[in-house]
């Protein structure tokens, strides 16, 4: 069976850097073409903090299917039953927010990845497989190589159980969510913070013992993004529509103001 090829992991394979466009609060799936006219190589579809419904990140994976920008989406917290969800609706792989525990880390693969190494319902027609069957050994080995399963990092007690959160077969990402892990560590919006620089050196070391991949979430300072991506992070979040929508419209308006005559 042919499967479509989850770019995002395959240039994260050879060794590439990928950002992402954040969908938050864009309910129209030409936010998809709109990340790849952009250059960017994934679409983090966001359904923790956002207005976004299922039925709607599911028409925006298929739109970003299409343009050839990776649809991966972040669930809410525990919400397990929403990973099969949004994946069977086109969706690549799924970000686990405030994944503490082995335990979690376990129920995470389980939801995303189709036995043997998970327990994912198998669904029909499946639009990453072409809208063709998923239930041969082969569709499932090749869905399952395809899809992503990422947890997030944004406690202390991620940070001690991480090398045997990482250990679990099928988990194929961290990604560092910095503010939460700022917050929960006593240092609220510090995202410098030495406490966080050790985090973030920590967490690197992890992943690279157990080759998998090391992301970040929620910095956009470019000092601090520079100094991340020189300790091995591979993948990133590079702005929310809302967030990038507002900062450029108050460009816009001091550029109009300063043209108005006195």
């Amino acid at each position: 069976m042919s499967v479509i090829q989850n770019q995002m992991k395959q240039k994260m394979l050879n060794g590439k850097f990928v950002a992402s466009l954040n969908a938050n609060r864009w309910k129209s799936v030409d936010i998809a073409e709109i990340a790849a006219i952009s250059g960017f190589d994934w679409l983090f579809i966001d359904l923790e903090h956002s207005v976004l419904s299922e039925e709607m990140a599911g028409q925006i994976a298929l739109m970003s299917l299409r343009t050839g920008v990776t649809p991966i989406a972040r669930v809410g917290t525990d919400q397990w039953y929403q990973a099969s969800r949004v994946l069977d609706a086109g969706c690549q792989g799924v970000v686990f927010p405030h994944i503490d525990t082995v335990e979690q880390a376990v129920r995470a693969v389980s939801a995303v990845k189709y036995p043997p190494l998970g327990l994912r319902s198998l669904s029909s027609p499946c639009p990453q497989a072409y809208f063709g069957k998923a239930s041969s050994v082969d569709a499932m080995q090749k869905l399952n190589e395809e899809t992503l399963v990422i947890v997030m990092v944004e406690t202390q007690q991620s940070l001690d159980a991480l090398d045997k959160i990482c250990a679990v077969p099928g988990v194929d990402g961290v990604m560092i969510g910095t503010n939460d892990l700022a917050a929960t560590l006593g240092h609220p919006g510090e995202l410098g913070h030495k406490e966080v620089v050790e985090a973030y050196a920590h967490v690197g070391a992890i992943c690279k013992k157990h080759h998998v991949f090391f992301g970040m979430g929620g910095v956009y300072n470019e000092a601090l993004i520079r100094q991340y991506l020189s300790m091995g992070v591979q993948f990133m979040l590079g702005g929310a529509d809302i967030s990038l929508l507002m900062d450029a419209a108050k460009i816009r308006r001091d550029m109009i103001v300063a043209c108005t005559p006195s």
